[in-house]
């Protein structure tokens, strides 16, 4: 009786430190979500000062993705990395994604961004968390539609059923500049 006592103990023990460090670890992956979704709170706080309309627009949406960006450009190229989380609006489901851009041409400079996406149907949604995203030197040719004063008035149009909001740290970007860029999912943070 007593030796099993022992060994049951014993084996408590042994089975705890592991416990207590997927606790740590699941504690640490909450707050890294956390972290991104506040992230996500502020963007979509300056978004609706900047651009009242946008609300409404993201509400009636199939769902939106909000990015946090910072990059670094020097000389004849640069590079971008952001993480940022994709919102289906009908399911109420999160996803992590992480961002990457790789730029080319003559720059000097340091760029934190903030990029929203809106998706009208649940296709362009599931495409982009599924097949991740991906955007070429076809961006500077993206169609503005602020001049048309339409419901997604400040973004630009990057595909079909896709919208883009690109807000610097003086507002909402004119132009969406990016170079080749790549989207997919955080494994880290889902």
């Amino acid at each position: 009786m007593r030796a099993s006592l022992v060994s049951a103990l014993l084996a408590f023990v042994l089975v705890l430190p592991g416990n207590l460090a997927f606790a740590q670890d699941d504690s640490a992956l909450v707050q890294k979500r956390n972290e991104v979704r506040e992230v996500m709170h502020e963007s979509l706080a300056a978004l609706y000062e900047t651009a009242p309309q946008a609300r409404t627009v993201i509400e009636h949406a199939a769902g939106y993705a909000a990015f946090s960006t910072f990059g670094i450009k020097i000389f004849f190229g640069g590079g971008t990395t952001g993480k940022g989380v994709v919102i289906n609006n009908f399911t109420h489901r999160d996803t992590f994604m992480k961002m990457l851009q790789v730029q080319a041409g003559l720059g000097f400079g340091i760029k934190k961004d903030r990029l929203i996406f809106v998706f009208e149907t649940q296709k362009a949604l599931r495409d982009f968390v599924n097949q991740g995203w991906e955007f070429g030197g076809q961006a500077s040719a993206a169609a503005m539609v602020a001049d048309q004063g339409g419901m997604f008035s400040g973004a630009a149009s990057v595909s079909p059923g896709v919208y883009l909001y690109q807000l610097t740290e003086t507002g909402l970007s004119a132009s969406i500049t990016v170079g080749v860029t790549k989207s997919f999912k955080d494994d880290d943070l889902n």
